[in-house]
């Protein structure tokens, strides 16, 4: 049994560490909430712009022939962006998406087609490097609070990559935000836009209405200049927005993680503390039941 003054020492220790995890625990919800807020004040203005890309690109019909709007005749080169955290501390928030990215490059090899490797925070980017992946470049410095000047940037190298042939296809893995405690991975196709994962969305207002109510008409609308034009100036900022909205929703994805893993941590050390605190007052009474018996046999001894 370890002595009264090492199980002291250790309650001490667990009790610093447990003060250091609540602070981060308030950090992480105060960052959280501004997230949030960031969240919800971007959704709108995402959601109209893929949903104009995706009807720009219906009232198009064929595709203009344009650099950045061409299909590649085949698909030898993939393109992985991995967005997750420059820390740590956060639970399995950076590890499933490396995980799902490693998964999804595996696969892509299976199939004879070679996976080029984009990463946004430090995490991805050393956990990519350590597995000797393809790793073409890396994002990092911004995870905490991203900008739109960020997110344009990582637009402009995967559009050039797609532009110049280093890539035939670009998707995006990250942690979509559901709630504090609750992060799901996902992918989206990004480029070509014949491939984009917009392509198949459906807005509230199209999707079919419940029973009893009448389905609602939407008239077509006219562009002014032709569709092909519009399509052509919205596509770099659908890649754009869509960029950005992923990292909001990895950020706000990581603050909740760390939230929640420093909340955990907390309350296992306090666990931890009560079974110390047990430990260390039966230490206490057996070295006070050892001196009751010595003061006894040496009184036997005295009479």
């Amino acid at each position: 049994m370890a002595s009264q003054r090492d199980v002291r020492n250790r309650i001490a220790s667990v009790k610093n560490i447990q003060t250091i995890t609540r602070a981060m625990e308030m950090v992480a919800a105060a960052r959280l909430r501004r997230a949030e807020q960031r969240i919800d004040s971007l959704r709108p203005y995402a959601d109209a712009i893929r949903r104009m890309t995706r009807e720009a690109a219906e009232a198009a019909g064929a595709v203009p022939s344009l650099p950045i709007l061409n299909e590649h005749e085949s698909v030898t080169n993939v393109g992985l962006l991995l967005v997750a955290g420059d820390r740590g501390l956060a639970g399995a928030f950076n590890s499933q998406i490396v995980r799902a990215g490693i998964a999804a490059g595996r696969e892509h090899d299976q199939a004879g087609v070679k996976a080029v490797f984009y990463a946004s925070g430090r995490r991805p980017a050393s956990s990519l490097t350590f597995r000797g992946a393809n790793l073409a470049e890396s994002f990092t410095g911004f995870s905490d609070r991203p900008s739109y000047a960020d997110a344009r940037n990582i637009a402009h190298r995967l559009i050039a990559a797609y532009v110049d042939g280093e890539v035939d296809r670009v998707d995006v893995f990250y942690n979509g935000y559901i709630s504090p405690i609750s992060q799901v991975v996902r992918q989206e196709t990004l480029l070509p836009l014949q491939q984009a994962s917009i392509l198949g969305e459906e807005t509230a207002e199209e999707q079919a209405p419940s029973s009893g109510e009448e389905p609602k008409h939407k008239a077509s609308p006219e562009y002014e200049p032709d569709p092909s034009e519009i399509l052509a100036r919205l596509v770099p900022d659908y890649v754009e927005i869509s960029i950005f909205r992923a990292l909001l929703e990895s950020t706000a994805s990581e603050h909740g993680a760390r939230m929640t893993a420093m909340r955990n941590a907390s309350e296992n050390a306090g666990t931890l503390i009560e079974d110390l605190t047990l430990e260390m007052n039966r230490a206490r009474q057996a070295a006070i039941t050892q001196e009751i018996m010595e003061v006894v046999a040496g009184a036997e001894g005295v009479s």
